[in-house]
């Protein structure tokens, strides 16, 4: 699948996410939302490996549960570097996050 097709997904995954999760805000139209996109999937294929491997040890302790407690963060992260997202508090960060990368699954499942 190429990268445009797979950025086009994210960006509608994220403009999904931002229209369903109270707590998440964009004040800045697409260009907002396709920085989001990039940022977000620059985090995902880059940050997030990192951090899986080094806190592997505590994601064994909790059975998995970790993971969401890291990509809620990186998710708040996001926020924190793309002028124009905001993101209120832990809680919209740990739904957006789910939301998210539900959504990108699913529209990157249903492409050719």
């Amino acid at each position: 699948m190429t990268f445009a097709i797979r950025f086009i997904a994210i960006t509608a995954a994220v403009y999904l996410t931002v229209n369903l999760v109270p707590g998440i805000t964009v004040t800045g139209g697409w260009v907002t939302m396709l920085l989001v996109a990039l940022i977000w999937a620059v985090i995902v294929n880059v940050i997030r490996p990192i951090l899986r491997l080094l806190m592997l040890p505590i994601t064994i302790i909790t059975l998995g549960l970790f993971n969401f407690i890291v990509n809620a963060l990186l998710f708040w992260a996001v926020a924190l570097i793309v002028p124009g997202f905001q993101v209120a508090g832990f809680l919209p960060a740990l739904l957006g996050s789910i939301v998210l990368s539900v959504l990108s699954w699913v529209i990157l499942r249903a492409l050719p």
